[in-house]
């Protein structure tokens, strides 16, 4: 009995706590409230599988409790039980992936419009490159980095000689337009993660990977890096400043090009 009222007290604890908790989700910033919704749905399906489960066995315990002269029944198989659990199971399962397919699909979507922004990461740095006059970057391969080519710029491609080098962890991007984050590691796996974006994805050693988002609110946003990279993980930080458009061109027009440290 002592064990069953403690697993009432954990269920309904655990609701408490969801609803009343000092910490949920950082405010959003961006277009990907979907996520939101994806993630408050999956809560919602395991929260009420979880209160289930656990107060069906408080239950059998308190129901099949010893009692004198009580004997225990064998049953090993009850094809209708399976039937509904294998259902239900099935049904809960549906309902957790179906919106996040939707969203998924609208994730590596990327909008026309979007600007691409090239995001380099190292052990433990964040260094950024945006497309200059000529609107494009320019190739970039890990085996050109040096000393004087941190990023691995192609020299001989006329594409990248305007583009704009940003080293050191901050970036500028302007407020309600579409951007599209081409993700790159030099060393190795690394994750490019704003909290407020609602958007991440994994950057892999020997290839590009990439999501984007619209910005939806100017401010100050931390960067992290959500994939253990090393002894300084939790150092690998950065900040993204979304402004209007006028603040972000005269950041650009502030940056220098590669061309421009190359000489």
């Amino acid at each position: 009995m002592i064990v069953a009222v403690i697993m009432v007290v954990i269920v309904v604890a655990s609701i408490l706590f969801h609803f009343f908790s000092p910490w949920w989700f950082s405010p959003l910033a961006s277009n990907w409230g979907y996520i939101d919704s994806t993630l408050v749905l999956t809560f919602a399906i395991t929260g009420v599988v979880f209160a289930a489960v656990v107060l069906f066995v408080a239950y059998c315990l308190y129901r099949f409790r010893h009692q004198e002269g009580r004997k225990a029944s064998y049953e090993p198989e009850n094809k209708r039980l399976e039937g509904w659990l294998t259902a239900i199971t099935a049904g809960g399962v549906i309902a957790m992936l179906t919106p996040g397919l939707f969203v998924w699909a609208q994730y590596v979507e990327v909008p026309e419009t979007a600007t691409d922004i090239e995001v380099v990461g190292q052990q433990w740095l964040w260094n950024f490159r945006l497309p200059g006059a000529d609107g494009k970057l320019g190739s970039a391969d890990n085996r050109l980095i040096s000393a004087d080519n941190t990023l691995g710029i192609n020299n001989q491609d006329p594409l990248g000689q305007d583009d704009l080098v940003v080293e050191g962890g901050e970036l500028y991007i302007p407020v309600d337009k579409p951007v599209r984050f081409l993700l790159r590691s030099i060393d190795v796996l690394h994750d490019f993660y704003v909290p407020e974006f609602r958007a991440k994805m994994d950057m892999i050693p020997g290839s590009v990977t990439y999501f984007w988002v619209t910005p939806t609110q100017t401010g100050t946003y931390e960067i992290l890096c959500a994939e253990l990279c090393g002894v300084g993980h939790s150092y690998m930080r950065g900040t993204v400043n979304v402004v209007t458009d006028e603040e972000y061109q005269e950041w650009l027009a502030s940056q220098a090009t590669f061309a421009s440290l190359a000489s």
